[in-house]
């Protein structure tokens, strides 16, 4: 796409119709700014993916026109693609606030990644470039130093949210509300707004309440208090450790993320005291109303802490009688069913467990519900809106908010990835769309597995593997013996002698049609056996699994 003279383009790269691999990008002749590198967690049908990200071609395409990328917060939807996206495109230079810098750090030094360029902004940095000015609006969420980025540009203010919410009595700082009218009252042309609990009413709790029912449930609890949480909340880690140190107990921690974020909190002040930390030995000798375990798996990941301590196979903890697991954390969408079966594992083993469906005020949402939603729309007054980060339902709830505040539905944009918006002199219209797909990451290879090789694991998943091993003279054209037949999470061979028994019958027939009646060629071959077996296979057991010819060339001359 050739971006227009005198227009503003933009192009959204991920984070639209879905929560995660946020990435938006700014562009004006020859200058493009990049908002967030995010990843996406896979789905359980994406089977053997680790992450979901984006498809750069449109900043490859554009590459020499890139002068930064700007990180609202360091959350893993925000900065997991940094890694990935530094090796795909150039990137000169990263703007990132204080926490989010010591994450990407930490990122980048796992990926063993050298680079040079990230540098850290505040609320009072103002970024200059030759079409645009960018300066930046404190925000509260989950995660301390978060912000939104105002662009101005030839055709307008373009006001990004990040993700943000409206916390009265926070634990760190409060949202820049006076600030944000104020670049409200200049006049903003467009809104790009944080959607993630467009569906949920009211306002969100504060995350004070929540420090107030962790500080009950600690004081009350005579035994051991194990808490899961996510290891990106560090202002909920701040305040267990807060809590844990007016209730005299002492903090055992399990799980790397969690110990990094730890670390990055102590090295940028925000926790205070590093000697409540204790190790698994030291919490041994003392009392159990002492000692709390903080650790990750609040999402019921197999690997995490909790789930292996739930499992008892966890090397420093074994669950005690008396102990409390408290879940301060709310389900990820399509994680219930890991979660429940820790949960369950749990109460088998005699502990007494609270979840946020039990407790409500154990979690809170870092994200604007509804009416924190209206209070951006009435404080920015934008003339025109586009609802981001959300999934469609969420996109769509947000623009009947921003109806309901006055902002006209012609002035709405509803987006997916790869849509263009482009602010001119006249207004906002929509662009010509781009590619902008996902792309898998599957271990350390970026883009090589596609939707055939997934179809192909899912095809495996429900119906198994059947392997075919045949020997085969070339030369003669001849099948030297017997065809043997193995499987994996098809039917046990043991177990099913005769239907092995006609499958190497048939695998046997096949052959030798085949070399009676083609030149022989190996691809021919092995294709031939699929097609004809596969049917077969289906009429005795009405499965489908994948079969794997192995044809095993011996050159023997007659």
């Amino acid at each position: 796409m050739q971006n227009k003279k005198d227009t503003t383009s933009i192009v959204a790269l991920g984070g639209l119709g879905e929560v995660g691999k946020n990435m938006y990008v700014i562009h004006h002749e020859h200058e493009l700014l990049i908002i967030d590198a995010g990843v996406m967690f896979p789905e359980d049908d994406l089977m053997g993916i680790d992450y979901v990200i984006q498809d750069v071609t449109y900043l490859k395409e554009h590459e020499s026109d890139i002068k930064a990328l700007i990180i609202t917060h360091g959350h893993e939807d925000h900065i997991g693609g940094i890694s990935f996206l530094l090796q795909n495109v150039k990137i000169p230079v990263i703007y990132a606030p204080g926490i989010a810098v010591s994450l990407i750090k930490n990122k980048l030094e796992d990926a063993h990644q050298d680079f040079q360029h990230l540098e850290k902004y505040d609320k009072d940095t103002v970024l200059k470039f030759k079409h645009f000015e960018v300066e930046f609006v404190t925000t509260t969420h989950s995660i301390p130093d978060s912000f939104a980025v105002v662009i101005h540009t030839p055709q307008g203010i373009i006001f990004e949210t990040g993700d943000f919410k409206f916390d009265l009595t926070p634990i760190g700082p409060m949202a820049d509300l006076h600030k944000i009218a104020k670049i409200g009252a200049e006049g903003v042309k467009l809104l790009l707004s944080d959607s993630t609990n467009a569906l949920s009413e009211g306002f969100s709790k504060s995350e004070s309440s929540v420090d107030e029912t962790l500080n009950d449930i600690i004081s009350r609890h005579y035994g051991r208090v194990i808490i899961a949480t996510f290891a990106s909340n560090i202002y909920r880690i701040k305040h267990i450790v807060e809590t844990c140190r007016k209730n005299n107990r002492q903090i055992v921690t399990f799980g790397r993320s969690m110990e990094t974020s730890i670390e990055i909190a102590l090295n940028n002040g925000l926790i205070k005291d590093k000697s409540i930390f204790i190790d698994a030995n030291k919490a041994k000798s003392l009392k159990r109303n002492e000692v709390c375990i903080l650790c990750t798996g609040s999402q019921g990941e197999p690997l995490a802490a909790l789930s292996r301590i739930a499992n008892g196979v966890h090397k420093q903890i074994s669950l005690l009688n008396d102990d409390l697991v408290v879940f301060s954390s709310k389900p990820i969408p399509g994680n219930a069913a890991s979660i429940n079966r820790v949960i369950n594992k749990l109460y088998l083993k005699g502990v007494k467990v609270f979840t946020y469906e039990e407790f409500s005020d154990i979690h809170t949402s870092g994200h604007a519900k509804q009416e924190e939603l209206k209070l951006m729309l009435r404080l920015v007054k934008p003339q025109y809106f586009m609802p981001m980060h959300g999934e469609y339902r969420m996109l769509m709830s947000h623009k009947s908010l921003a109806e309901d505040c006055g902002i006209p539905s012609e002035n709405i944009f509803i987006c997916k990835n790869g849509d263009v918006i482009e602010l001119t002199n006249e207004g906002v219209q929509r662009g010509i769309p781009i590619e902008a797909g996902d792309v898998y990451v599957d271990g350390s290879r970026i883009g090589d597995v596609g939707s055939s090789i997934i179809k192909e694991r899912k095809l495996m998943s429900r119906d198994g593997i059947l392997l075919a091993i045949i020997n085969v003279n070339p030369l003669t054209k001849q099948l030297l013996i017997k065809p043997n037949v193995t499987t994996r999470g098809f039917v046990t061979v043991n177990e099913n002698a005769d239907l092995i028994d006609k499958i190497e019958k048939k695998v046997t027939s096949i052959v030798r049609e085949s070399l009676s009646h083609n030149n022989y060629s190996y691809l021919d071959l092995k294709n031939q056996i699929i097609l004809d077996l596969s049917p077969y296979i289906s009429a005795l057991t009405g499965r489908h699994p994948m079969i794997l010819p192995v044809i095993m060339e011996v050159r023997q001359s007659e």
